[in-house]
């Protein structure tokens, strides 16, 4: 059971209300301090996407091996099992960074209640993301709106981030379906992404490669703010 620093009000796990049922995916992100620059936003707008804002907030304390838990805009309760890494993902004189395969179940829940158990435990993450979706296409590796479809795909966001008074940025993929399918269309997907040089000559690397869980965990700062 999912220890409740906070009250989460969860349904139980009916059909209607099992939102993903242990679904696998393969992911690689990178966290950057400091506000998105227009000049990275206009990089990604070469691709078309759709744009969320949510408060994501994320159990901290205790802190759980292997294990992410986080209430989704109030309305998901989320758990992510990590599945270990295939290996790494390099594009050449591009990026470099980690695969993290990980295996996520969510169900509808109500937000944390206020006034009970210890709110510290919990660091709400304010996010807006960019998020455009790639699949297979006559042999070509392109670009589209999100769909909920079945087929092999992979998200791609650029997000930012405001937590405990600071603002971050992240570029992240995450591909689904069986692993080798994943893998390849996550890779296929990434050299397209990056075909084109992010602004500035930044280059994506593993010191800024790792997942929100294990970000917030690592990153300096107060961590009862909002």
């Amino acid at each position: 059971m999912v220890p409740r620093p906070g009250h989460v009000t969860t349904s139980a796990p009916q059909p209607e209300s099992l939102v993903t049922d242990g679904a696998r995916s393969l992911e690689v992100r990178w966290i950057f301090p400091g506000q998105l620059e227009d000049a990275v936003a206009g990089w990604f707008s070469q691709f078309p996407a759709a744009v969320e804002s949510r408060e994501d907030t994320y159990l901290l304390e205790p802190q759980l091996h292997r294990l992410s838990v986080k209430i989704r805009g109030g309305m998901a309760l989320e758990v992510k099992a990590y599945r270990g890494s295939p290996g790494r993902l390099e594009v050449a004189g591009c990026a470099l960074g980690h695969l993290e395969s990980w295996q996520k179940w969510s169900y509808s829940c109500g937000p944390l209640s206020q006034g009970s158990g210890d709110p510290a435990c919990w660091k709400p993450v304010g996010k807006t993301r960019r998020i455009t979706q790639f699949c297979l296409a006559g042999g070509r590796t392109v670009a589209r709106a999100p769909d909920e479809g079945d087929e092999p795909r992979c998200d791609v966001e650029l997000t930012e981030i405001r937590a405990a008074g600071q603002d971050w940025w992240s570029l992240g993929l995450e591909a689904s379906g069986p692993a080798g399918v994943a893998r390849s269309t996550l890779e296929a997907t990434a050299t397209v992404v990056l075909a084109q040089d992010l602004p500035g000559g930044l280059r994506p690397g593993p010191d800024e490669c790792r997942s929100y869980a294990e970000w917030l965990g690592q990153r300096p700062g107060p961590r009862t703010d909002a």
